[in-house]
């Protein structure tokens, strides 16, 4: 406590902060991002309000830009609910960036090999071949955690780079392009693209998958018996140990269904954006998606909301740039801002002032 605090009579307590003033916190966090990345935005000789205008609003006012949002959403939506779900039952997956790219390489693979098909068999075998992929790649870090007790934060984070590896060995190797020798794997076949929502846009059908999948994790850790226990392992092992839940099969469920979550953000974006496996098919979304599922709170209506706030900064960090000539990297600044002060409002929000009785 401060001399200032003893001085007014003031006391910091550990408690929680009352109910009204949880629904703000994001509300209140965007309000402070806002503030403090405002003096980058003056450094850069703009107007703080013009770039937030062209930030938040001028995406929204167009078709193609607003279309572009919902297209840019969609990986962060399914890339969050993933990181959520492992999340939801204490298990720290930091590694969907892996099992993402492991979804796109077997996507891109099937979409080669299944030619012919038509589409309705390649796409659902290319969603399912993905999510395989993800657990898979999921699974070593898993046991290892629920067998051994080794850290999951390293061993997930680890496996990334490995699979970044493996990545370039494919695509500088065996799929690298014979005719134009760029390291991209072949593109997949004209059935196995992602039919689009609306003609002449890149909105495919993959965002109605991935709103799917969001309530899907609704429903699971709200409405059904895996959802209870893994909630119940989330707040505390030992205590859900002694109520009798598997804690170690519970855990070892939820970090596979993460993996094969983040699976098909990667079958995804192959299908319907790419077309192809590339070194860069994904920016970090198995990255961007711990800040999403943190900054939703770890539940599906708060990780849709998240994602579509992400889509439009990033989509309207490209307007700015243009109209303003603020660095487009900016909207990078502005979502790792964010992250930094709804963590730091939610720690706050585990303290409050009391005027202290003498």
């Amino acid at each position: 406590m401060s001399s200032l605090g003893l001085k007014l009579g003031l006391r910091i307590e550990k408690t929680g902060a009352p109910l009204w003033v949880r629904p703000l916190i994001p509300a209140l966090a965007l309000l402070g991002t806002f503030i403090l990345t405002s003096g980058l935005i003056v450094w850069g000789k703009a107007n703080p309000l013009e770039t937030y205008y062209y930030f938040l609003i001028a995406p929204l006012s167009s078709r193609v830009s607003t279309l572009e949002v919902l297209v840019k959403a969609t990986p962060l939506i399914l890339a969050g609910v993933a990181v959520t779900f492992a999340f939801a039952a204490g298990y720290y997956n930091i590694g969907a960036e892996g099992q993402l790219y492991a979804g796109a390489i077997v996507a891109a693979w099937l979409g080669v090999a299944l030619r012919g098909l038509p589409g309705m068999v390649v796409i659902p075998l290319m969603l399912a071949g993905g999510f395989l992929a993800g657990m898979l790649w999921a699974l070593t870090p898993a046991l290892l955690k629920v067998k051994l007790a080794v850290d999951e934060v390293v061993t997930t984070l680890l496996l990334n780079s490995v699979m970044l590896f493996i990545v370039s060995a494919l695509l500088n190797g065996p799929w690298r392009d014979p005719i134009s020798n760029w390291p991209q794997s072949p593109e997949i076949a004209a059935a196995a693209h992602l039919p689009k929502l609306i003609a002449r846009s890149r909105l495919h059908v993959g965002f109605l998958i991935a709103l799917l999948v969001a309530f899907l994790l609704w429903f699971v850790l709200r409405r059904t018996a895996l959802g209870l226990r893994m909630r119940a392992v989330g707040l505390g092992r030992e205590a859900a140990r002694f109520a009798g839940v598997p804690v170690e099969r519970t855990v070892l469920t939820a970090a596979l269904i993460s993996g094969g979550l983040a699976g098909l953000v990667g079958v995804i974006e192959v299908a319907g954006i790419q077309f192809h496996l590339i070194g860069d098919l994904s920016p970090g979304y198995g990255y961007t998606g711990i800040i999403i599922a943190t900054l939703g709170g770890l539940n599906a209506a708060g990780v849709t909301a998240a994602a579509l706030l992400f889509g439009l900064i990033d989509t309207g960090a490209q307007t700015v740039s243009r109209a303003l000539g603020v660095p487009v990297y900016l909207g990078e600044v502005t979502q790792a801002t964010l992250l930094l002060v709804t963590l730091g409002m939610l720690l706050l929000q585990q303290y409050r002032i009391r005027r202290a009785r003498s």
